[in-house]
């Protein structure tokens, strides 16, 4: 089975994956896929809380900021894995750190190809992701690509998973299949 929530930032995205990712794995294998990248304190006070959310929910923490697809060598693909989230994933890709965090033009389809084969190759995975692509401000053309290519990896997710999940001031609206708690 596998999952796509997406919505905006702090509207209870991480807490509904992980009570997914607690149903559909049993007593199985639950990883927790952290991808962010920390800059700053701000950052590892997220960490901190997301953390201290899962405690005691049986969660192994795997970190990924790039090629989810390497997973798959050090894990176990009938396990249940939270990528959290497709957004710091394709950030990480398009603009690494290594390159002086200069844009990465081909970053974007590969990341996209990675998490849908990843998603293709595991037993459950449930994928949180940024709604950052819809408002009407203007931003600068790296950032609008990055909203671009957000948005594309959304889409493609939105078709190979099962469900498809918006969460918005904590409500849930399901757009494809059905939420199994």
């Amino acid at each position: 089975m596998t999952y796509l929530i997406s919505g905006g930032a702090k509207n209870g995205k991480s807490t509904l994956a992980q009570n997914l990712a607690v149903a559909l794995s049993g007593g199985g294998k639950r990883y927790y896929v952290a991808t962010m990248i920390s800059s700053g304190e701000e950052d590892d006070d997220r960490i901190r809380r997301h953390i201290a959310d899962r405690a005691g929910m049986g969660f192994e923490t795997v970190e990924c900021f790039t090629n989810v697809l390497s997973l798959l060598d050090t894990t176990d693909p009938g396990g249940t894995f939270l990528v959290d989230s497709a957004t710091a994933l394709l950030q990480n890709a398009m603009f690494p750190a290594q390159n002086g965090y200069r844009l990465d033009l081909t970053a974007a389809r590969r990341c996209a190809e990675e998490l849908i084969q990843f998603a293709e190759e595991v037993t459950h995975a449930i994928f949180v992701s940024d709604y950052i692509y819809s408002d009407a401000g203007f931003y600068p053309a790296s950032t609008e690509l990055y909203r671009r290519c957000l948005a594309d990896i959304d889409r493609r997710l939105a078709a190979v998973c099962d469900t498809v999940v918006e969460v918005t001031g904590g409500i849930y609206i399901v757009h494809k299949g059905a939420l199994e708690l």
